[in-house]
């Protein structure tokens, strides 16, 4: 699953997961196990660059498992070699919401290095620019969530992995 963050990745992942009785894995919990320390560790000691490198060994890790769900990071599918792995090792997910819902979800969230901004808006906003070409040129299959439930988003995922025969 890709998409930005506060769309649902690691919610509907893991509720996707459960539902086709797979392995669920959030790569940013697994840095954070690997490593021992916060996300926001990482970030304020080695930068976004320190942590970009660490999250592409990860997911070169994780996308090369079998029958698991996959929930990535905001920004994993800025390294073209993510992108690469993503696209070839697996059916890839885009999440999306709308800046509004994703303001909401994650503004009071300060695990999020990104949006300790004073314009956490503004910056869901720029990054939305930047990223979501690159979401939707790794995705095979775009749902957006809303306001509907967990399950009805499931649900209606698992239908159109059905359709695309997975």
């Amino acid at each position: 699953m890709v998409g930005p963050m506060g769309a649902g990745k690691s919610t509907v992942g893991r509720q996707l997961a459960k539902s086709l009785g797979r392995d669920f894995y959030d790569s940013d919990k697994e840095i954070e196990k690997r490593t021992g320390v916060s996300i926001s560790w990482i970030f304020e000691m080695e930068g976004e660059v320190g942590f970009r490198h660490r999250e592409q060994k990860v997911l070169d890790d994780l996308t090369s498992m079998k029958d698991i769900v996959l929930a990535t990071g905001g920004g994993a599918i800025l390294a073209e070699e993510n992108r690469r792995h993503l696209r070839s090792r697996g059916q890839v997910v885009y999440l999306s919401a709308s800046v509004e819902q994703l303001f909401r979800r994650t503004a009071k969230d300060k695990n999020r290095p990104l949006l300790q901004t004073d314009d956490p808006k503004r910056q869901i906003v720029e990054l939305l620019e930047l990223r979501d070409p690159l979401y939707r040129d790794v995705a095979d299959i775009e749902l957006r969530t809303g306001e509907q439930s967990i399950q009805h988003v499931v649900s209606g995922l698992i239908k159109k992995l059905e359709e695309i025969g997975q």
